[in-house]
């Protein structure tokens, strides 16, 4: 086992429901000063887990952990935090309780606080989902908070992201096998059908039209090739209860929610940390016009575009160039006096 276990006890969730022996899993890279002033709080995605984060983390990048302590927090239904797939009963499988982004960044703040003593982190950053849960975070904790850099994510998932993800749902439990949630083998078909619908998302038009999936990094032969070896392979390995529990985290997604705060605007209004929120130039599901109203609610805030044909996954560390792209804007941003 590459990671650590916090167990936080009993969890009262924002839904009302009360998570028993709730488990945060999290792995760190580098060391803690001790001052314990170089932490970075770099949370998961959508069926990412914390060795998926990996590629933005190395010596002589941003994310240096020579120079900073970096902690990545496993996402409440991942399969590695506290999930349907490993939660004892009753809460286990299709009992599994709502859980928001809210309830992640609660969790991650008694991480910090309660295992490290950890007060100010040097920057919160992350991708998709794990964007969200970096604006969820200069909301919650802003006196915790120095810097942030959001990446192809959003403080609310918007109308037409939440009818995306409504198909990604339908072809998993449109599968008999998924049996509300009570299988007793992984229901197949099902998600693989998931993975077709995603693959006509995560990527932008340009992408499929110049067949990038063939030239390296990727290095497909063909199309059918690149469906079943890379979306398939994503998908395929994780559980479908899990992929639910998550989903259902980002369609209810809304900074607006966070306790205290009357909506969105009222929320990103609220945030003092300097950021640089970028989305990716084509990406289908959060594109940068949705960044960009969130920019004219955020004070201090800059909105940089990864350029490029690679849509979503522009922040997914498939590539050099926007690894590069990505990694020269947090070198930037921690370089900026907070």
């Amino acid at each position: 086992m590459d990671y650590e276990i916090f167990d936080l006890g009993d969890v009262r969730l924002r839904h009302g429901a009360t998570l028993r022996d709730a488990k945060l899993a999290y792995k760190t890279y580098g060391e803690l000063n001790a001052a314990r002033s170089n932490a970075i709080v770099y949370p998961t995605w959508y069926s990412g887990q914390h060795h998926d984060n990996e590629w933005l983390i190395g010596e002589g990048m941003a994310l240096d952990p020579s120079r900073y302590f970096i902690i990545i927090p496993n996402m409440l239904g991942n399969g590695l935090s506290s999930s349907p797939s490993n939660t004892p009963p009753p809460q286990d499988r299709a009992r599994f309780p709502r859980v928001t982004m809210y309830d992640n960044v609660e969790l991650q703040h008694r991480l910090v606080t309660e295992r490290f003593g950890i007060e100010r982190l040097e920057l919160v950053t992350g991708w998709s989902m794990g964007a969200g849960q970096t604006y969820q975070w200069a909301v919650s904790h802003p006196e915790a908070v120095r810097r942030i850099l959001p990446f192809c994510g959003a403080a609310k998932t918007s109308l037409h992201n939440i009818v995306f993800l409504e198909g990604v749902k339908a072809a998993i439990t449109a599968d008999a096998g998924w049996n509300n949630g009570w299988y007793d083998e992984q229901p197949w078909i099902g998600l693989r059908a998931m993975s077709r619908v995603y693959a006509g998302w995560g990527f932008s038009q340009q992408f499929y039209r110049e067949k990038i999936y063939e030239d390296e990094p990727l290095g497909y032969g063909s199309l059918d090739d690149f469906l079943v070896g890379f979306w398939e392979g994503l998908f395929i390995k994780r559980d479908a209860n899990n992929l639910l529990a998550m989903l259902w985290t980002w369609q209810n997604a809304d900074l607006g929610a966070t306790p205290g705060f009357g909506g969105v605007e009222e929320a990103l209004a609220s945030i003092s940390a300097p950021a640089i929120v970028m989305p990716a130039r084509q990406d289908l599901y959060f594109p940068p016009e949705d960044n960009e109203w969130e920019v004219a609610h955020l004070p201090g805030a800059e909105l940089r575009v990864i350029p490029g044909a690679w849509g979503h996954f522009a922040g997914g560390g498939l590539n050099p160039v926007d690894t590069k792209f990505i990694d020269d804007s947090l070198k930037e941003l921690l370089a900026r006096e907070a």
